[in-house]
């Protein structure tokens, strides 16, 4: 269906998803097709702009692509391990949630060999992870054969803890730029919440944020401005959703199976985004800087 130029310029003020015929696709590919397996998650860009995801060529990789689009194998998990989301802390290190083994790795900044830094027997398949401003980690479990989940959090310590059993899909998560919240979905169940977190790291005051009406829900990032850029997966968009749980628009992504998003780019405002269809990573331009990138870069 057509639409005339004057309906298409009553969009969102933000580049959104559009119906009309001459509307710009607002994404394109960083990587080539099926360079990565269906099972890319876990975008995270470091201080210095390389991008990293899981599963590059082959399952239990890390991939690392330069700014320049080059990629690489950049290191490989231990036999039985395959990573599914990645995080950097603000000294560099990064964080890696083994889905198969149970387990939480931390490679030292300049460094290629994961260490184990927690793990426990009871989790089902740690998927993504946010880290707070006092350094606790918070891990999204989920159960899919039943469409439950858990939520834990490691601290500075190493010490493990579990949160939340009897959740529904856990799968996105993420912290407010000032550290402020914590923002965990439910792929199945469609639903966002959002918790107020302590001085001491734990998180209170459970409550709705958004609940969507259809696809499903994956990785979630915040900017700097503490809107969720959510990926839909399925629907092949990423919602843009205010602190207020107000949908602010939606950017159109090429392939349907959006599995996670981060921040980078030479001001931070690129967005990348994993697509388990396609097996590459698709970016697209936001109106702000990531939240992390933001902090690492000390903007204004």
């Amino acid at each position: 269906m057509r639409f005339s130029s004057s309906i298409c310029t009553m969009a969102l003020v933000i580049v959104l998803t559009v119906s009309c015929s001459t509307a710009k696709r607002h994404s394109r590919d960083f990587t080539p097709e099926f360079a990565f397996t269906e099972g890319i998650e876990g975008p995270a860009v470091n201080a210095e702009g390389d991008l990293y995801a899981v599963n590059y060529q082959r399952q239990g990789t890390i991939g690392r692509v330069r700014p320049d689009g080059r990629a690489e194998i950049f290191l490989s998990l231990p036999e039985g391990s395959i990573g599914n989301g990645i995080r950097f802390d603000t000294s560099g290190n990064m964080f890696i949630a083994d889905y198969m083994a149970h387990r939480l790795y931390r490679v030292s900044n300049g460094q290629h060999t994961p260490e184990v830094w927690a793990e426990d027997s009871r989790m089902n398949q740690p998927n993504d992870l946010a880290i707070g401003p006092k350094g606790a980690i918070y891990l999204s479990d989920p159960k899919w054969a039943d469409s439950t989940g858990q939520l834990w959090m490691v601290g500075p310590d190493r010490k493990i803890r579990l949160l939340e059993s009897g959740m529904g899909t856990t799968n996105g998560i993420e912290v407010s730029p000032g550290g402020e919240k914590l923002y965990v979905n439910e792929s199945v169940q469609r639903t966002v919440w959002q918790y107020d977190i302590g001085q001491d790291g734990l998180p209170a005051n459970k409550r709705i944020l958004i609940r969507f009406e259809d696809h499903g829900l994956d990785g979630m990032r915040c900017d700097r401005k503490g809107n969720l850029y959510i990926a839909r997966y399925g629907k092949g968009t990423v919602a843009m959703v205010s602190p207020r749980g107000k949908v602010l628009g939606e950017f159109r992504l090429k392939g349907k199976k959006p599995s996670n998003i981060t921040f980078g780019g030479a001001d931070g405002k690129r967005c990348f985004v994993t697509m388990a269809d396609r097996g590459c990573i698709e970016s697209f331009s936001a109106p702000e800087p990531g939240s992390y990138y933001a902090q690492i870069h000390q903007l204004k």
